[in-house]
């Protein structure tokens, strides 16, 4: 058996070949839970990454109404897209929502100082819009 820690690809190989034998000795239990679990998270990341994409784009679209363009607003159209779809294929994520959605915010507000190179103050701590209005309010390029 190859070792989790030498081969990762090689491992995951074997053990799914295990499980699908029905082999459970052949398991390496404690790794492959986490991996499982991981991979629960990496869900949820790319949750709260969709989440900071569409909030960066509205910051930017707020506080910078004279630089809004086409791409920010087919930036929210497409995340939120891949929100919906995040949630549609696991939808026990459901009770987070608004966990990744305020965990989200933070690197948004980071971004978008970064991005527009304006003040820390010109960005509000809290999100200034809830998760509805993010995925819902029209943003036109005009």
């Amino acid at each position: 058996m190859t070792a989790y820690a030498d081969d990762i690809y090689g491992w995951a190989m074997e053990q799914a070949a295990a499980l699908r034998a029905g082999n459970l000795s052949a398991l390496d239990r404690e790794n492959l839970a986490e991996e499982i679990e991981s991979l629960g998270r990496s869900e949820f990341n790319r949750l709260v990454s969709f989440y900071a994409l569409i909030q960066l784009h509205i910051l930017k679209w707020q506080c910078q109404p004279g630089h809004r363009s086409a791409s920010w607003a087919i930036s929210i159209a497409t995340h939120r897209q891949h929100v919906v779809e995040v949630i549609g294929d696991n939808p026990s994520l459901k009770p987070r929502l608004d966990e990744a959605f305020e965990r989200a915010y933070r690197q948004a507000r980071l971004d978008a100082m970064r991005e527009t190179g304006l003040a820390a103050a010109t960005f509000p701590a809290t999100c200034p819009f809830t998760r509805d209005e993010a995925m819902s309010r029209p943003f036109l390029y005009e």
